[in-house]
């Protein structure tokens, strides 16, 4: 059984780092459309796509914010981790099959609110950074070890 464990406040040091990797598919690229309602042309249709200065469809540049946070979530602190701000510039697009790392960093840790912040980064298979910024979370206090929850498999028409 596949559990996930975080790491409270007060076992989190300045320096320390952690990761995840995904890999872009297409049935991210329209879920991601169609649970934000964004359907700009440049994520979902290849025709127009080609007309753009990236020729192809491109990710939606909150799909990597969205991972940064889900590590963060799910990762360092882990669960219990409450998301209170981002800041973030995107670089470089992101493509069907770019396969992205993840890196998170503790910056600076407030011992009375409990807030930390972390750099973000987000880079491609070829080691090109495509998002990077900042975020900065409420952490855990208490230590979990939860059991992982299961996401549904959703298939598309």
């Amino acid at each position: 059984m596949d559990y996930l464990e975080n790491i409270p406040f007060d076992e989190l040091t300045v320096g320390d780092k952690a990761s995840s990797e995904r890999t872009l598919v297409e049935k991210d690229l329209v879920l991601f459309a169609a649970m934000s309602g964004d359907i700009n042309p440049i994520h979902l249709d290849s025709e127009y796509a080609k007309t753009t200065n990236f020729k192809q469809r491109i990710a939606h540049g909150a799909w990597s914010a969205s991972l940064i946070s889900a590590t963060l979530a799910t990762v360092m602190p882990g669960p219990g981790t409450i998301y209170l701000s981002q800041s973030l510039k995107f670089l470089r697009p992101v493509a069907i099959g770019d396969s992205l790392k993840i890196e998170v960093e503790v910056v600076s840790k407030n011992n009375k609110t409990k807030k930390v912040e972390f750099k973000c980064q987000v880079t491609n298979q070829d080691g090109k950074v495509v998002t990077r910024g900042s975020s900065e979370v409420l952490a855990p206090t208490d230590k979990l070890r939860i059991k992982r929850p299961l996401i549904p498999e959703i298939k598309l028409p």
